[in-house]
């Protein structure tokens, strides 16, 4: 089983506390939402957890290395990243931008091996790419650009896989579309940390919420033990109504507290 951890992890940033004490995990074969209002901290801890930035406290660690100490091409095999901001250098095809997924493993732009020829073939149709597979990037709108990378981190198809906003820009079906994606990957045995701002794809999908606010955790668990109407009030400062029949739950936002 492969574990990503982050245990008590401060950042600073001047006088600025962006983090404070937060403790999160990831596992394989399971699919984490991490959930909070804009600023509460949730990309910052990511790339923290990951090793991206300097800790000022606490620990960060990949089946119990620290991640700062990984070279860039052994995190990029183990744990695929998708960031919120992805600037793309050139405006490349489609199929060549998902390829880059692939670098980690040695490939490189039209010497693909038969092994990474198929994990990009397999991503692009994942994503529903297929009809814009020789397409320019900068030809495609914000959705499509957004299932582009989506497709390039699936490419790599490392154990465990973190995605900063991933459904940002998409449609209603292809949110559905990527989060469903993200659920098999878990269920197939990898792990999926996911930042997300629509609380009903993450009851929909997530094994477990981890709820951040100004830096800190507040809470971590499955739905049933963290989604309240008190929690939602107290992370994003709206009254809500919370339901449940079955297995299927409801939020309904009724007004700013």
């Amino acid at each position: 089983m492969t574990e990503l951890c982050a245990s008590e992890v401060t950042v600073r940033v001047g006088r600025a506390t962006l983090v404070n004490a937060a403790s999160c995990r990831l596992r394989s074969g399971e699919l984490v939402a991490l959930l909070g209002p804009n600023g509460a901290g949730k990309t910052t801890l990511l790339r923290a957890t990951l090793g991206l930035i300097r800790l000022s406290a606490g620990a960060a660690s990949l089946d119990g290395r620290p991640t700062a100490k990984l070279s860039p091409t052994e995190r990029a095999r183990r744990v695929g990243y998708l960031p919120q901001v992805r600037p793309l250098a050139w405006p490349n095809t489609v199929r060549d931008v998902v390829a880059l997924g692939r670098f980690a493993h040695g490939a490189a732009l039209g010497r693909l091996r038969a092994a990474d020829a198929e994990a990009v073939d397999r991503a692009v149709a994942a994503c529903d790419l297929l009809d814009l597979a020789q397409r320019r990037t900068d030809t495609l709108s914000g959705g499509e650009l957004a299932r582009v990378h989506c497709a390039r981190a699936f490419a790599a198809e490392a154990p465990l896989l973190v995605a900063d906003e991933p459904t940002a820009s998409l449609d209603l079906r292809h949110q559905f579309q990527v989060m469903d994606l993200l659920r098999r990957f878990a269920d197939a045995g990898g792990g999926v940390l996911v930042v997300l701002h629509d609380i009903g794809l993450a009851v929909r999908f997530a094994d477990r919420l981890v709820w951040m606010k100004d830096g800190v955790v507040l809470a971590d668990g499955s739905p049933q033990e963290t989604l309240t109407a008190d929690r939602i009030q107290t992370v994003y400062g709206v009254r809500a109504r919370v339901e449940r029949h079955g297995v299927e739950w409801a939020v309904q936002i009724e007004e700013v507290a």
